[in-house]
């Protein structure tokens, strides 16, 4: 029996809901697929930070450093900026972890309504790969003349080739693996952005050499969100920066149906640190603890984390569980149209993989 150590950090809102539902299912599947789970909760929040000013201890990474994977909810409240929020927890796991690829796949799946016309099941199925641990999220700048009329911010954007390479490489060896279009779109904006951008850009084009089997394109970032609406069938594997992924990610959750779909991995893919599994939804305070929120991207992600794991099989369960539900389309969140609760979706998916 495998056994897998897994750190939990529900985070605010409904992380806590969904992240509940998801290790329903993840127990409701191991004994059935020979896993044996140990789950260590963290109660690093913005419920953390106003007792003690700050959203995790000094020694937080240390403490997760031995872990399998980090199992995330969502992080974020109304009376915390949102800067305290990501800076405090998520961006230093992800640097610290060196966990530079965050994987984000958006599917349009059977039972699901695109707001877009004229798509099909499948019609849409591509990935982004977003640069997780510099570009634009890298926080290197600061404040002159704070507070008065002159005041002065400067933000600056950091891209190494070491960073763009390895990521586009990742990029590359994810469309192969897939074996779908097999085809890789490079997200910049370059014409704008004339050194951090036009270093990614030549990167990817000594990379692109190496895998004469695939296919590629390039498109600015305004073209790109364009294109995500109009055509997203064209898409395969995305890569882009940490900014432009982030919204390109957005886009794609949308148009395959709802936020509450929308699953992502933060990984190392040397797997010398752990890799982080989160919902790239937000923590919706308005809705927490209504029991309407919908746990599904949170159980996809799950999945990814499976995957990651090396537990294939209970994996493609999960998925297959989620696919079910969504297709028969008894038993949905309000978002997708339905009347039924966190707890009743989180119960069927579990009963599926049991």
């Amino acid at each position: 029996m495998a056994k897998h150590q897994i750190a939990v950090i529900k985070g605010d809102g409904i992380g806590v809901d969904v992240v509940d539902e998801a290790l329903k299912v993840l127990d409701a599947l191991a004994g059935k697929h020979g896993i044996e789970w140990e789950f260590v909760e963290f109660p690093w929040s913005s419920e953390y930070y106003f007792e003690h000013g700050e959203m995790m201890p000094s020694d937080g990474v240390e403490q997760l450093r031995s872990f399998d994977a980090i199992f995330l909810g969502a992080v974020g409240h109304p009376e915390v900026q949102d800067h305290i929020t990501l800076n405090g927890l998520l961006l230093p796991i992800r640097r610290a972890f060196d966990q530079y690829a965050c994987v984000r796949p958006s599917v349009l799946l059977p039972g699901v309504d695109s707001p877009l016309k004229d798509v099909k099941p499948y019609d849409i199925d591509l990935i982004v790969v977003r640069e997780n641990t510099e570009g634009e999220y890298a926080n290197v700048g600061g404040f002159q003349y704070r507070d008065f009329p002159d005041e002065v911010a400067v933000q600056s954007s950091v891209f190494t080739r070491k960073g763009c390479e390895r990521v586009i490489r990742y990029a590359f060896e994810l469309a192969r693996e897939r074996k779908k279009k097999v085809h890789v779109t490079s997200i910049t904006k370059s014409n704008a952005q004339g050194y951090g951008m036009v270093l990614w850009d030549r990167t990817f084009d000594a990379v692109k050499e190496e895998y004469p089997d695939i296919s590629t394109d390039s498109l600015l970032i305004d073209a790109a969100c364009m294109d995500f609406i109009r055509r997203p069938q064209n898409f395969d594997v995305v890569v882009a920066s940490n900014l432009f992924g982030d919204i390109l990610t957005d886009i794609g959750a949308i148009i395959t149906g709802s936020m509450g779909l929308a699953s992502s991995a933060n990984l190392d893919p040397t797997r010398t640190n752990p890799s982080m599994f989160e919902p790239t939804h937000g923590s919706a305070p308005d809705i927490a603890g209504m029991g309407i929120a919908n746990p599904m991207a949170q159980i996809l992600t799950s999945a990814l984390m499976l995957d990651h794991l090396g537990e294939d099989a209970a994996a493609d369960s999960v998925r297959s569980a989620v696919e079910n539900v969504l297709e028969t389309g008894e038993i949905l969140t309000p978002d997708l149209g339905g009347s039924s609760t966190t707890t009743g979706v989180g119960d069927a998916i579990a009963a599926l993989v049991a």
